[in-house]
């Protein structure tokens, strides 16, 4: 046997015994812009490509390890001029799958970042591992557009696992879930009607407005948002704005809060009311006849209702016996209700005193001429007795 020989086998005896698609230690004895060299133990040093160290890629090897570095590298091949091919990138991914398994296992939740939007989901990565995100399972509600995402890091639980075929699922709902149950057993544990609380406003629908308070959402019906009337939600309110909201109900089996805008704010009726007192003259216009009366203008935005019985001094059928819509009319103020925000009226009681207050006037007119023609008899008698003096 030659010298040689008697080396080589000496060598391959003293070798550890690697196989390839395994993962062993080495250690970086040499870095270049586009590969470095790893000792593992093997007959000679084995290269990585800076593709296989990190992901991405980096533009230079030397940002991601440093001469003396040891890493854990997979075989990816032996032999060769090069002395084979090593991966840093699928042993760092072979042991995050194993570390998967036991966040999984211990129902712990990782750090996934949204790489880009495919058919479905969201393709992101955790821990250097491809996994990917239904679109349903990304919020509470449906998204439209997922793209709003990319980029984002989210915390996400693990929901499958299959390390053979490199399947991973992660779910972003499951743990929203828990968390709005937790928000709505603090908020449904302390709230009750009659509060003001501090919200801000979600989502804006034909029929009112979604407001978040405290992490639940609680509805305020359109017809809650203004004491005028609104069309569409968007006229008053707009999506992010904060404000306060005043609790109508509370429904904890149902999980549902009633809210009302225009409860916090000063109610135009009562300020106009106040404007005014029972007995008072006030002048206004017909807008609207109905089968118990008229309703009658006092000001913009605040009307009075006209009994029946009290349109006309004589008995009548029909509202439009008596008034019609756009009559100019006088009446008397009956009756304030500030808590059910009624004004009732008459015509007839207003008529009335006036009547009342013109026959007055003429009683008074009457009474001074007497008292001026007594004055001028007295004043005629007392001269005649001075001439006859």
């Amino acid at each position: 046997m030659s010298e040689q020989s008697m080396k080589e086998l000496l060598e391959q005896e003293e070798m550890p015994d690697f196989q390839e698609r395994t993962v062993v230690k080495g250690v970086v004895v040499q870095v270049s812009r586009d590969e470095a060299y790893v000792d593992i133990g093997y007959k000679q040093e084995i290269p990585v490509s800076k593709r296989d160290l990190a992901v991405p890629a980096p533009d230079d090897a030397r940002d991601v390890v440093k001469v003396g570095d040891e890493i854990d590298v997979y075989i990816k091949s032996l032999g060769g001029d090069n002395g084979g091919s090593l991966s840093k990138v699928e042993a760092d991914k072979m042991a995050a799958w194993k570390d998967i398994e036991v966040i999984q296992a211990n129902g712990d939740t990782v750090e996934a970042k949204i790489a880009k939007e495919v058919k479905g989901g969201l393709v992101a990565y955790v821990m250097g591992l491809r996994g990917f995100i239904p679109a349903s399972q990304m919020e509470l509600h449906f998204v439209k557009d997922l793209s709003v995402y990319v980029d984002q890091t989210v915390e996400a639980e693990i929901i499958e696992v299959d390390v053979q075929k490199r399947r991973l699922v992660l779910s972003r709902r499951k743990l929203l879930e828990r968390d709005r149950a937790e928000k709505e057993e603090a908020v449904f544990s302390a709230i009750e009607p009659e509060q003001i609380v501090r919200g801000t406003v979600k989502r804006l629908v034909d029929y009112g407005a979604f407001i978040d308070i405290g992490g639940v959402d609680g509805l305020a019906h359109i017809s809650d948002l203004a004491w005028h009337r609104v069309k569409h939600p968007s006229e008053v309110l707009e999506v992010g704005q904060e404000l306060d909201v005043y609790v109508k109900s509370v429904d904890r089996d149902a999980k549902r809060i009633s809210l009302s805008v225009k409860d916090t704010l000063p109610d135009p009726w009562v300020e106009k009311a106040e404007q005014y007192a029972e007995g008072d003259f006030i002048e206004g216009k017909i807008i609207k006849l109905t089968d118990f009366g008229a309703f009658m203008e006092i000001e913009p935005g605040f009307d009075g209702l006209i009994p029946m019985g009290e349109l006309a001094e004589k008995r009548i059928e029909r509202a439009d016996e008596a008034v019609h819509t756009g009559d100019i009319v006088t009446v008397k103020v009956l009756r304030i209700d500030t808590k059910r925000k009624r004004i009732s009226l008459s015509i007839t009681k207003a008529k009335r005193d006036a009547d009342n207050a013109d026959i007055k006037k003429y009683i008074d007119e009457k009474q001074s001429e007497k008292a001026e023609s007594s004055e001028n008899t007295e004043g005629q008698v007392e001269a005649h007795l001075d001439w006859l003096k």
